[in-house]
């Protein structure tokens, strides 16, 4: 554990060292506030305008509440003037006046953005500056130019002015604590309108979902009509060319009708491996979208499982090995199928169309990065094997778990590399030049562990092994060993 930070008479409570920073911080905001003095109004000011800011949701009423509290708490009346990037000038947004102005209008000639404090005829002119301004964590990625990029902030990290009128009414104590107003102003507004982005892009998503479910998953359901009309056609060539050979015909006409028949009988033959290629294809592709545009992901803000019981060779590894059978064949990679795994095979309970992903990706990167060995006999190889074994005690002690495992030849991954795999982002050395992300693995990792498994990778004698373990369910009775590995 870590070491509280002792504190002696008068100190203040011992503090435990993960909290000393934060600790640290507390005590410099109480020297201030000491430095501040600021009245009980003042502290009442602050209060009321974080309660009111918590209190009301929309932009527009924390428009009215910058300038309500200064009016009605010290009777100094305001205006607030926030930086528009598409006009590139400051505009009036809301006063005590006439308080939200239902369009902007443009900032008199006395009021322009500027990083400091100044002074008109009759007003105090205080900078709001975003939060980055007053609060940059060190370790902060987002870089100078962020709330530019997001589109949220104006020029400079300001957002805007807060006009302070009645100036020959104002203290320099009255003018440094609206300084430290305006920084709250800052604080919140950014944080307002983050929230505010964030709503739109949830809306946004949840729009997105609906025009994919109706423009894209049931037109896609079409396909289906297309291809049973698609495989009639094909029919009706083997009707006309059984009726080509049912005619009576000179024998010197006899040869071109048989070079026809033939002929047609090639058309039909590539038109059928045609068509069971869309029909595999399709059922595949459809399997993805519905899998991962399912309504319940975007509502819930994470994938949502929809498991069944399957046998997870029969449903789902073969028919993705088969879909990239191609790849695997161009890129000269033999396939090593287990003996027992079949025949042994049980059902477990899985989201069939989110691992059926896993093993689109496991032989995606078959095809991708297997490399030749010499085998243990000394002879050339370069192959993806996949296969199952059982393991005790997962995911607890007297539980059984399954270990699903795929191995592809090649050289080792090295150490450092190989604990950072199932990462986002990461990719093994010597891949820059090969076609990847780095997503899939972090993929397969995120939805193994929504099922309750776990994820790994191990160095063999003849490459390497990417694998992962789901617990076997309660329902089935203990399972014998005796699986093929791969």
């Amino acid at each position: 554990m870590d070491k509280a930070v002792s504190g002696g008479a008068g100190s203040p409570p011992r503090c435990p060292q993960n909290l000393a920073p934060i600790c640290r911080r507390v005590r410099e905001k109480i020297q201030s506030y000491d430095e501040y003095n600021f009245s009980p109004r003042y502290n009442d000011f602050l209060k009321a305008f974080f309660d009111l800011g918590q209190e009301y949701d929309s932009l527009d009423d924390f428009y009215r509440i910058c300038v309500a509290v200064p009016l009605q708490m010290k009777s100094v009346p305001c205006a607030l003037y926030l930086f528009d990037e598409k006009k590139g000038a400051l505009q009036l947004i809301c006063d005590t006046d006439e308080g939200l102005y239902p369009q902007p209008e443009p900032a008199p000639p006395s009021i322009h953005l500027q990083s400091e404090s100044y002074e008109t005829e009759s007003s105090y002119i205080v900078p709001i500056y975003s939060r980055s301004i007053f609060h940059t964590p060190a370790e902060d990625p987002t870089g100078e130019n962020w709330f530019k990029r997001e589109g949220i902030a104006g020029s400079n990290k300001i957002f805007g002015m807060l006009e302070v009128k009645q100036l020959e009414n104002l203290t320099p104590s009255d003018k440094f604590f609206y300084q430290k107003y305006c920084n709250r102003i800052g604080y919140n507004l950014y944080n307002k309108l983050i929230a505010q982005q964030n709503i739109e892009h949830l809306k946004f998503i949840n729009s997105l979902v609906m025009d994919i479910e109706h423009n894209i998953i049931i037109p896609n359901m079409y396909f289906k009509h297309i291809f049973n009309q698609l495989k009639k056609k094909i029919l009706e060539i083997r009707e006309i060319r059984d009726a080509l050979s049912g005619l009576e015909v000179d024998a010197e006409d006899r040869e071109q009708l048989e070079e026809c028949r033939r002929h047609s009988e090639t058309i039909q033959s590539e038109m059928m491996a045609y068509h069971s290629d869309l029909v595999k294809h399709h059922a595949n592709i459809s399997l993805f979208l519905e899998s991962l545009f399912r309504r319940e992901h975007f509502k819930k803000g994470h994938l949502v499982l929809r498991p069944r019981k399957c046998f997870v060779e029969k449903e789902i590894i073969l028919p993705q090995l088969e879909h990239y059978a191609s790849r695997l064949r161009l890129a000269k990679v033999d396939i090593d199928r287990p003996l027992n795994m079949l025949e042994e095979e049980f059902e477990i309970l899985v989201d069939v169309g989110l691992l059926a992903q896993v093993y689109a990706n496991l032989f995606s990167n078959a095809a991708k990065y297997a490399a030749e060995i010499i085998d243990h006999d000394g002879r050339p190889r370069k192959a993806v094997a996949y296969g199952r074994e059982l393991v005790d005690d997962f995911p607890e002690k007297g539980k059984q778990g399954i270990k699903f495992n795929v191995f592809t030849t090649g050289l080792h991954i090295d150490p450092a590399v190989a604990e950072k795999l199932f990462e986002e982002g990461v990719r093994g050395a010597g891949t820059e030049n090969i076609p990847g992300t780095g997503h899939g693995l972090s993929f397969i990792k995120h939805v193994i562990e929504l099922h309750g498994g776990r994820v790994g990778y191990e160095p063999t004698r003849e490459g390497n092994n990417f694998y992962f373990i789901l617990p076997v369910p309660s329902s089935n009775p203990p399972l014998n060993r005796g699986d093929d590995k791969y």
